[in-house]
């Protein structure tokens, strides 16, 4: 593997980071406090071709690799993880989901305007009852001559009031068969949709987190995804596209963590030297290296396999278990180094240690992540082929259409 960055990535990442720090950095305190999501930081995604950024230049993406994905998010997470969560589910979560299982026709519908940001996309899995037990979910769903009825509630959804197109998952019948869950591509507009912005939550405070409320709405039959009864292979790729992008971001908090920790302890000084020169200190530090250097390895390790075309369930499974293990412990520590400083948030790790919090629930718990490594070691778990396979890199599409 080679771990050396191209030029174009890493004019990506200069070019997100630029635009992280310099246009977000500024706005994110302020936007934490009052729990506001900022829709300009859409519109301004979309102009800079950041929400395309691996979508194929065919759909007029970015046409770049996985990594390149990798590299933004960290960057985005770096100033805030609401910023990263817009990569993570419009662009990980629905558009890799689209570019896997979706139809020629559906490609050209949604792609294009989901590439340029005229469209955003949520992702309607999680519901009151169902997290991590995908199985679970009771959305129900029937089939009405050309349309499918979809009825039920999704809960702890990203971008669910300011989306216009939602990736929802529904049974056909009741209980816990996996076979009976089909996938469908729901439009904002449709009567029977409704809704909502949760607030007062522990963290991610900037972005928009909501519910989708169905009501018997008419989806036509050219929105399904898939087939009927492919729906929890596609939730599972999905969360694979997903977990590599929090994992991504996990890493950008545990750098944020470890300079901010850095630049403090050269200048605070206690007994008469800066604290930078107390071992303990040191210790804390050290180990913000060690969980970001790993983290980014681990990150970088699956995307490669992603752009070979490879299904790397374990590999993106390690890197979100890992990387926000050390995101939480380097934001718990970076809030020590800062004492009764890193209580406030005058400095931006009080507001990393609550962010972190949640990025160990959120795509798989970190208890559902030890559970599948320790099944890959065991061997009692192993990944079984998939009908559609998430294309390598360059695009397929690309490549025919000499635009790669």
């Amino acid at each position: 593997m080679n771990f050396e960055l191209s030029e174009d990535q890493r004019a990506i990442q200069q070019m997100v980071r630029e635009f992280a720090q310099g246009e977000l950095m500024p706005r994110v305190r302020d936007l934490d406090r009052e729990e506001r999501f900022d829709p300009w930081v859409l519109k301004r995604m979309g102009e800079l071709g950041i929400l395309g950024l691996c979508l194929p230049r065919k759909y007029q993406g970015g046409g770049m690799d996985y990594l390149s994905l990798g590299l933004a998010c960290e960057e985005l997470e770096y100033v805030d993880s609401a910023f990263r969560e817009i990569l993570s589910v419009h662009t990980a979560l629905v558009g890799l989901t689209l570019m896997q299982w979706a139809t020629l026709e559906q490609k050209e519908r949604f792609l294009v305007p989901m590439a340029t940001g005229a469209k955003i996309a949520a992702f309607g899995l999680t519901e009151p009852g169902a997290g991590s037990d995908v199985a679970a979910l009771e959305s129900r769903y029937r089939r009405e001559g050309d349309a499918f009825l979809l009825s039920g509630d999704k809960l702890w959804i990203s971008l669910a009031d300011v989306a216009d197109l939602f990736l929802v998952f529904a049974r056909r019948s009741p209980g816990r068969d996996p076979r009976e869950i089909s996938a469908f591509l729901v439009e904002r507009g449709r009567p029977g949709l409704e809704t909502e912005t949760l607030h007062h939550k522990l963290g991610v405070r900037a972005g928009n987190t909501g519910g989708i409320h169905m009501r018997e709405v008419r989806v036509p039959a050219e929105n399904l995804l898939g087939q009927e009864g492919e729906g929890f292979k596609i939730a599972m790729s999905a969360l694979d596209n997903g977990r590599l992008t929090v994992a991504a971001g996990a890493t950008g908090m545990a750098r944020a963590c470890l300079e901010a920790s850095v630049r403090y302890a050269k200048e605070r000084e206690t007994f008469g030297r800066p604290i930078a020169e107390h071992q303990l200190v040191q210790q804390m530090i050290a180990r913000m290296v060690e969980g970001y250097e790993s983290s980014r390895l681990l990150y970088a390790w699956a995307a490669s396999l992603k752009n070979q075309g490879k299904r790397c369930t374990r590999e993106t499974s390690l890197a979100k278990l890992h990387a926000c293990d050390a995101g939480f412990q380097a934001a718990a520590d970076a809030v020590e180094i800062h004492g009764a400083y890193g209580f406030s948030d005058e400095f931006p790790v009080s507001r990393h240690l609550r962010n972190a919090k949640g990025e160990m629930i959120y795509e798989g718990t970190r208890e559902i992540h030890l559970l599948m490594q320790a099944g890959y070691a065991l061997g009692s778990r192993e990944d079984r082929p998939l009908r559609c396979s998430l294309p390598p890199w360059p695009f397929p599409e690309d490549v025919e259409a000499g635009l790669a």
